[in-house]
């Protein structure tokens, strides 16, 4: 495995871990904006950003862009979801096991463990769909307008809208979330509490 080209378990674990510091850190997830905007991240961007060009006099000052504003993220959420699948799935087990001595054949047989434990949770706390109904290789155009937020560009990105190529993901949208209530007296950092055999 490179820092390149990560392994299959490796992508499952920066996806994990990137997703909950998305959830809980609004810089991070300024700076994750940035860069699939194909932005510079952090200090970078500030170094990186060119020197905006000085207007003739005689032509008007284009209007300000709106500056999004970013919302602080609660970490309850993600710390309750890291929970469910902690007691599903034994995904935290899972992913903090050093699987270096383990064979090919005993990690298929956990993946497959917590991967049904992590659908089930999915399953049963969110109402999970696809962004586009169509095929994955499916053909499409993209009208001008397109939502932006739904739809990630890849390839060669040249030109406006509209735009035709082939579906490579159909992409996931939550339309329903179910998560239980808390009592106040919870404390969402403790994933999963200790056990102790009497």
């Amino acid at each position: 495995m490179t820092d390149s080209n990560p392994s299959f378990l490796g992508r499952i674990s920066l996806a994990v871990s990137t997703f909950f510091s998305i959830l809980g850190d609004g810089e991070f997830a300024a700076g994750v904006l940035r860069l699939r905007k194909g932005g510079a991240v952090g200090a970078a961007a500030a170094s990186a950003a060119p020197a905006p060009t000085p207007a003739p006099a005689a032509a008007p000052a284009p209007a300000p862009q709106r500056v999004p504003t970013l919302k602080e993220a609660s970490p309850d959420a993600a710390l309750q979801l890291l929970g469910l699948l902690q007691r599903d799935a034994r995904f935290i087990d899972f992913v903090e096991e050093d699987i270096k001595s383990y064979s090919d054949a005993d990690i298929g047989a956990a993946a497959r463990l917590v991967h049904d434990g992590c659908r089930a949770t999915l399953r049963e706390h969110f109402t999970i769909r696809p962004v586009r109904d169509e095929a994955e290789g499916s053909r499409v155009t993209l009208a001008e307008g397109f939502d932006a937020t739904s739809v990630r560009l890849t390839g060669n990105v040249v030109g406006k809208a509209p735009f035709s190529g082939s579906i490579s993901h159909r992409g996931w949208r939550v339309d329903e979330v179910r998560l239980p209530k808390l009592t106040s007296s919870h404390n969402a950092k403790v994933i999963a509490p200790a056990e102790v055999e009497l």
